[in-house]
């Protein structure tokens, strides 16, 4: 079974989705990226309290690392692109570069930015902390705008800006 709710934040409404087995998807409404609840999904709340109050505590600077059960759909590259995304520290960044490095293929840094782009679970495996290799804000699927806003929060709660 899977199920979908929509819930508000600082960044406009979040489209959550789920199967039995975790959150499958966080999508931003607002912004070129906006998707619709997959076909056949149950609209529901329920499967989503502990998602939704984890998100509402991040935005609001009290929650800077997520337990919740995760089940995004990706090849094994990209989970472990995605796995890798939850060492980077709360407030920190890393480039698309390094971050390939890390996981041991230094030449793959354009696979690593794909991956990366395809991170279904954005905020909780946190993409938004990869950036280009001269310190530039490169592409975040729902604009940059959204990439900048997060990595700000993360920073004022740090206390470092």
């Amino acid at each position: 079974m899977n199920y979908h709710t929509t819930i508000s934040s600082p960044l406009g409404g979040i489209l959550l989705t789920a199967d039995e087995d975790g959150l499958t998807g966080i999508n931003f409404q607002a912004g070129k990226g906006a998707k619709k609840p997959p076909r056949g999904s149950v609209e529901s709340a329920a499967p989503f309290k502990a998602a939704a109050q984890q998100i509402d505590a991040y935005f609001r600077g009290e929650l800077k690392s997520f337990d919740l059960r995760l089940s995004p759909l990706g090849t094994a590259f990209q989970r472990s692109v995605w796995n890798a995304l939850h060492k980077i520290p709360y407030g920190g960044t890393i480039s698309y570069g390094e971050l390939a490095k890390r996981l041991g293929k230094p030449t793959a840094s354009r696979a690593v930015g794909a991956a990366n782009g395809r991170n279904p679970l954005p905020i909780v495996v946190p993409c938004h902390r990869v950036i280009g290799g001269s310190g530039q804000l490169t592409g975040y699927y729902g604009g940059t705008h959204l990439k900048e806003f997060l990595l700000k929060l993360e920073r004022r709660v740090k206390g470092e800006g």
